[in-house]
This record gives C-alpha cells, sequence and structure tokens, in this order.
C-alpha cells in the first residue's frame, strides 16, 4: 500500500525538477542568447560633440596688412605707426548661427613704395596688402580715390594735409572707413554670410540683394558638370560650325583652373537638331523682328531641358548653357526685357540651371544663297556671354564698386584673386553649415528610431564629418581659409555619405508592434506550461509551509 505513494512522491518531484530546470534553461542561457542575437548593432558615435555643433559659432579672421608710401606720414609719425591693430566685430544670423569678423591690421611703414608699386607682393590665400599713397601720386586717375587691382591688393590715395597738418591718430581715423569699405568689395561680409545660409534662417530684407544672389547661384557642390548645347532647329536652312573646344580651352578653363580649390569640374558639348523653342516667337512690326518677351521665358526651358539628356551616372549638378540659332521664317529673333527694350546680349539665364543665347544669322541668308547656308559661329562672342553667366551660376559676385573706385581687369582667367577668395569665404561657411545640418539631423533621426543598425563604417564616417568640422572651424578662426576649406568640403562629404546610406533605410526593419505579433506566437505555447508549473509548485510551496506552521502549534 505504500509503494504507490512512494512512487507518485517520486514522479512528482521528478517533473519539479524538470520544470525548474527548464525554467533555468530558459532565463539563464535562453533569453541571453536571444537577446544577444537579435539586439540591433549600433556603434558609437560623438553625440556630445554633435550637440555642440548645434550651437557653433563661427570666427573668421581675414589679415589685412597696410602699407605707407613716401609722403603719406612724417618720420616722427613712422614711429608712432602701431605695428598691429585688431578690430572685431559681431554679427547674429538669425539669433542662431553667430557670424564673427575679425580682422587683423597689420600696418607697416614702408618707404620708396612709390618706385615699387608695379612688384606688387603675393599675398597668402584670404589676406590683403593695402597701399597707401599720397593725393598727388600718379599711380591713380584724378577722380580715383581706391584702385583694386587682379591680385589681393588695392591702392589707397590719402589727403595730402594728413601727413603735415594732422596727427597720426587723425591719420588712421581718416583710413579706417576707408577701409572697411574696399574690405566689404574684397573680403567676406554679412551679406555674403547671410545669403550663403538664406535656406536655413528666416528672410532679413536688409540683405535682398545678397538673397536674390545665392537663390540664383548653384549651391556647393565637390563637383559640376557643364554642358554646352547647340540649337539647330532647321538644318535644311543652315550648316553651322563651332569650334567649342576651342573655345572651351580659351575662355573656360582658365576660369575653372582658378576655381578648382572650390571644386572639380567636367565639360561636354552636344548639337541637336530640330530642337525648338517651347514658345512660339512673335513678330514686332516695330523692331522688324521676331520677339521673345520676359513672361514667356519661362516656358522656354521645359521642351528644351526633355532633350537634353542627364548622366545619371553622377550626382553633381548640370550647368546647362544652350546656344540657339533660329532658322531662317523667324529670324532675327531678340529677346526683350520687362521694359520691352531689347537685351544686349541677346541671352538670359535661369536660377541653378543654366543660361541661354539667341545667335541670329539672318544676315548669311543671301537671294542667291543655296540652302543649307555653311555659317560659322564666333565663339568669341558667345563665350563672353556664357562666361558672365558662369560667374553668376557659381557665385562669384559682381557687384558695382562705389563711387570712386576703380576695379582692374579680371584678365585671361576672367577672375581675380579676391574674388576667389571672397569665393572660397562663402563655400566655406556654407559647406560647414550643411555638414552641420547634416550631421544633427543625423543624430536625432538615429536617436528617435532606435533600432537602426550602425555600422562602423557609418560611425567612422560621422567621427570623421565632426573632425572635420572642428579642425575647419579652427582654420577659419586662425584665417587660413585654403586649409578651412579644404577641411569643410571633406565634412560634407563625410556626412553626406554618412547619411545616404542604404543601411540607414528604417523600413528595412520592424517596429516594436510587429516584434511582439512575431515574437509572442512563438514563446507563447512554450511559456505557458512552464509558468504555470512554477506557480503550481510555489503554490505547493506555500502549502507545506503552512502545514508546518500548524503542526508546531
Amino acid at each position: 500500500l505504500r509503494r504507490p505513494v512512494a512512487t507518485f512522491t517520486f514522479k512528482r518531484r521528478r517533473g519539479q525538477l524538470a520544470a525548474l530546470s527548464i525554467a533555468a534553461v530558459v532565463i539563464i542561457v535562453g533569453v541571453p542568447l536571444w537577446w544577444r542575437t537579435t539586439e540591433t548593432y549600433r556603434a558609437w558615435l560623438p553625440v556630445s560633440q554633435i550637440k555642440q555643433l548645434a550651437k557653433l559659432q563661427l570666427q573668421l579672421s581675414a589679415d589685412v596688412e597696410v602699407v605707407f608710401a613716401r609722403g603719406t606720414v612724417t618720420p616722427e609719425q613712422q614711429k608712432k605707426v602701431p605695428l598691429t591693430q585688431t578690430q572685431e566685430e559681431e554679427h547674429a544670423v538669425d539669433g542662431d548661427l553667430m557670424k564673427w569678423f575679425r580682422s587683423y591690421f597689420s600696418v607697416s611703414c614702408f618707404l620708396g613704395a612709390d618706385e615699387s608699386l608695379h612688384t606688387l607682393s603675393e599675398s597668402p590665400c584670404g589676406s590683403l596688402v593695402f597701399y597707401v599713397i599720397p593725393e598727388l601720386s600718379l599711380l591713380l586717375p584724378k577722380d580715383t580715390d581706391v584702385y583694386i587691382g587682379q591680385r589681393r591688393t588695392a591702392l589707397l590715395r590719402v589727403s595730402s594735409q594728413v601727413g603735415v597738418g594732422r596727427t597720426l591718430e587723425q591719420l588712421l581715423a581718416q583710413l579706417e572707413p576707408r577701409i572697411k569699405q574696399v574690405l566689404q568689395v574684397m573680403s567676406f561680409s554679412h551679406t555674403d554670410v547671410s545669403a550663403v545660409l538664406s535656406d536655413r534662417v528666416r528672410f532679413n530684407p536688409d540683405s535682398k540683394e545678397g538673397i536674390a544672389d545665392s537663390m540664383r547661384a548653384f549651391k556647393s557642390s565637390p563637383g559640376y558638370e557643364i554642358t554646352f548645347s547647340l540649337l539647330n532647329p532647321d538644318p535644311t536652312s543652315h550648316q553651322l560650325h563651332w569650334d567649342i573646344e576651342g573655345a572651351v580651352q580659351t575662355y573656360i578653363q582658365p576660369l575653372l583652373t582658378k576655381l578648382s580649390p572650390v571644386a572639380n569640374f567636367s565639360i561636354d558639348s552636344q548639337t541637336l537638331y530640330y530642337s525648338v523653342l517651347g514658345v512660339k516667337p512673335r513678330f514686332d512690326s516695330s523692331c522688324d523682328a521676331y520677339t521673345l518677351n520676359a513672361d514667356s521665358l519661362a516656358h522656354v526651358i521645359n521642351p528644351v531641358e526633355a532633350r537634353l539628356g542627364s548622366n545619371a551616372a553622377s550626382s553633381n549638378p548640370v550647368l546647362n548653357f544652350l546656344l540657339y540659332v533660329p532658322d531662317a521664317h523667324h529670324s532675327p529673333l531678340k529677346i526683350q526685357d520687362h521694359r520691352k527694350q531689347e537685351v544686349p546680349s541677346n541671352a538670359f539665364h535661369s536660377p541653378r540651371w543654366g543660361g541661354i543665347m539667341v545667335y541670329n544669322v539672318n544676315g548669311f541668308y543671301e537671294p542667291e544663297a543655296e540652302l543649307p547656308v555653311d555659317i560659322s559661329i564666333n565663339m568669341a562672342e558667345v563665350m563672353g556671354v556664357f562666361l558672365a553667366q558662369l560667374r553668376l551660376l557659381l557665385g562669384v559676385q559682381s557687384s558695382p564698386p562705389p563711387p570712386g573706385f576703380l576695379v582692374a581687369p579680371r584678365g585671361s582667367s576672367g577672375l581675380a584673386d579676391w574674388e576667389l577668395d571672397r569665393l572660397m569665404w562663402s563655400r566655406c561657411v556654407e559647406n560647414i553649415a550643411t555638414a552641420t545640418t547634416t550631421i544633427t539631423s543625423l543624430a536625432q533621426l538615429l536617436d528617435q528610431i532606435s533600432n537602426i543598425v550602425i555600422n562602423d563604417n557609418i560611425a567612422e564616417q560621422v567621427s570623421s564629418a565632426v573632425n572635420s568640422l572642428q579642425l575647419a572651424v579652427a582654420e577659419l578662426e586662425a584665417g587660413n581659409l585654403k586649409y578651412a576649406l579644404q577641411l569643410s568640403k571633406e565634412a560634407i562629404l563625410a556626412s553626406e555619405k554618412a547619411f545616404f546610406d542604404p543601411s540607414l533605410l528604417h523600413l528595412l526593419y520592424f517596429p516594436d508592434d510587429q516584434k511582439f505579433a512575431i515574437y509572442i506566437p512563438l514563446f507563447l505555447p512554450m511559456c505557458v506550461p512552464i509558468l504555470l508549473s512554477l506557480i503550481k509548485m510555489a503554490s505547493e510551496a506555500r502549502q507545506k509551509r503552512r502545514e508546518k506552521l500548524a503542526k508546531k502549534d
């Protein structure tokens, strides 16, 4: 009679031990193993440094050396001229990103400068040299107070009474506003920075002109593609010949070579036949020509753009330059502005797209001429227009100088050294702002979506972008414009590579509710018997404890 009871007790204890063993294996081995194999891998990111970038304050420094020629200061005043004078100006852009202007004026006295001004010293990138000459100097015309050269130099005329009847303080006080005025032309300004940050800040009515220039130019990019297209709507009327290769080497390539620190450029050309404008020109009897008014120019680009083609293998912006030669039935064709006046260049440009020039050849059609007429295009005339449009689209500002200023011709390259520096200042600030926005947005995205995998290569790109940004800001503060621009380009490349990495697509990962929908049918049938066994064992243990207490009582 006792043996079945012992067997039942033994089986019950064995079941309890089995349930405990299974529960222990699940808790000690199964849960950690499942957690480890299903967890999302997230490499370490410099979150604290990224948060500091959101509060970034830019400090731009420019070195300006002022050299006094003979006759501008007296020997006594030469000894009192300060070797270095620093002026600092602070400007806020939308109350968030601060822009600091810090200009270092290294004032030195150089006698006999009149005889050696033709061999001006070469200044580093981002710095300027101002030569102060007396009023009676023959280096400048009488009605010119400031001469801005092709390099990073300028000549400033000072009154002849300054060195004789005025003190040194009065001389410097007279030069200070003139120097600031020259800096507004040759170096960075608050308007330039507000313009490049126009997409990130609220509109400021005071910087309307700078905002318009920024909306016209392409955004900063590591590379650009330039396409020249010849549009021949009627090959039966004329056969066109254009030496585009030679014209590019003569007129465009010198400018692009000088712009090589800013970006890389690639050039191609094409000829499109039977390509017509999307707007039918109207004949104007007052000027005996067909005309395109300013209101219809917006409808010209779309039909032509469909035939231009695009390079799908490249993500660089494309600058399109179109030369349209109207057929004999719509020639001459002239472009009119909003005031119904003929545009001298007979061309127009579209912001952040390119430019179109209409080249009339009606003079080649003689009554006895056989069709098609062979026409050689004057590439000097065409490239002069395209070169001006290219400067505008790349952000090279060419505002008229103030009264009394004389600006030297830009030379064969089409770009002065100080114009290149001014563009580099703008591109550097724009690159830093763009990379900062990209990195902070990526950090916020990864923080909000916790199940996105952060691979090691993404972490390396983010760290590289943050380090390049910090170094670029430091180089800007030190006035090393060339290195700052290079570092800002590296920062924007690394930030965009990390942001657009295919592994960061959140659609590739399941949200939490879908995870529960998958795991519950899988684990619930296994966990319910184990939980019920554990609950039953706990109940029996409490029952035995109560019986023992009752026997003691």
